[in-house]
């Protein structure tokens, strides 16, 4: 394929307003599909980030694109902090708009792109949040009460996600067939549908029986028909994203842990593993994650809690 040129710089723009954003925004997000391969969840959030951006740039009086500089950028940067997005949101923004401008280098709209002069604050680089491994048991165990609906399904999720590690959409994508509970592992897909085995502990075991044997066999019997989905919605669908996370957020309002996310357990898995003595190169295959870098984090945070351990006990600590 040949290589596209970029305009040499100083050349003219070729101007559309961000009142019309869908003009380039359909050929990028098929640019990020056809080209860079990127998984459909990548895209739908770098969708949903640059809508958000549009929408605020229109809002703030700035309608073309040469307008768009370093100052417009840390402006609405500053903007998403003030909504109190997390540090990995905010970060993400960023790299949905600077992808995006450099897919316009390459079509010719723009000669240079100054997106990229601009770099997440250090201020914002926050270690994520990790629960305690005796606020988990109180998470797993809080699927109880007579107003839950599926307290069996929602104490599997839980329990599958904390032993696995796996990303929410990991969890709503696991299939039956995929499941092998007497080799206690299951094949879930990640990112760019890459497929990984991931082990599965006596709890999780323990949760998917109960699970599989009483409600989501009540729920495929009134439906008719098996998808083959692990967790089912009322209706006997296949689970979404949102169902996912509405459900961690009431259970953990009920312990009284405060307002996490899917990615919580996620977090706290890596952490424990950790701490339990994991090798790092393992657990980057366990999270599926496709750099080591990104895997280090939890490093951080398991020093810090060394640290606490040292000062605490060390003679001269």
């Amino acid at each position: 394929m040949a290589r596209r040129k970029r305009p040499p710089v100083g050349s003219t723009f070729r101007l559309r307003e961000f009142q019309d954003p869908s003009s380039w925004l359909g050929g990028f997000l098929h640019y990020l599909d056809a080209e860079c391969g990127m998984s459909k969840n990548t895209i739908d959030a770098y969708s949903r980030d640059l809508a958000r951006f549009f929408e605020w740039n229109r809002e703030t009086g700035r309608a073309s694109l040469h307008e768009i500089n370093v100052q417009t950028i840390t402006r609405f940067l500053e903007y998403l902090q003030n909504r109190n997005l997390a540090a990995s949101s905010i970060g993400r923004n960023l790299v949905s708009i600077r992808m995006f401008f450099r897919y316009l280098m390459l079509e010719g709209v723009v000669a240079e792109s100054t997106v990229d002069l601009v770099s997440s604050p250090k201020l914002w680089e926050r270690l994520p949040r990790v629960l305690s491994p005796e606020m988990v048991d109180q998470l797993l165990t809080a699927p109880h009460s007579p107003t839950d609906r599926f307290p069996l399904r929602d104490r599997a999720i839980l329990a599958v996600m904390y032993a696995t590690g796996c990303r929410v959409s990991e969890i709503v994508t696991l299939r039956r067939e995929y499941v092998v509970m007497e080799e206690q592992y299951c094949r879930c897909t990640g990112k760019g549908n890459k497929q990984r085995m991931v082990s599965l502990n006596p709890v999780a075991i323990a949760a998917l029986k109960a699970w599989f044997s009483e409600e989501r066999t009540d729920l495929v019997t009134v439906r008719g028909q098996d998808e083959g989905w692990v967790f089912l919605s009322r209706s006997g669908k296949r689970l979404g994203r949102e169902s996912v996370w509405a459900l961690i957020r009431r259970y953990a309002v009920r312990i009284g842990c405060g307002d996490i996310s899917p990615h919580t357990l996620r977090h706290s898995f890596a952490t424990h593993m950790l701490a339990g003595g994991a090798d790092i190169r393992a657990l980057q295959e366990i999270l599926g994650h496709a750099s080591i870098r990104t895997t280090q984090v939890y490093t951080h945070v398991e020093h810090s809690r060394l640290k606490s351990v040292h000062s605490r006990c060390h003679p001269r600590g």
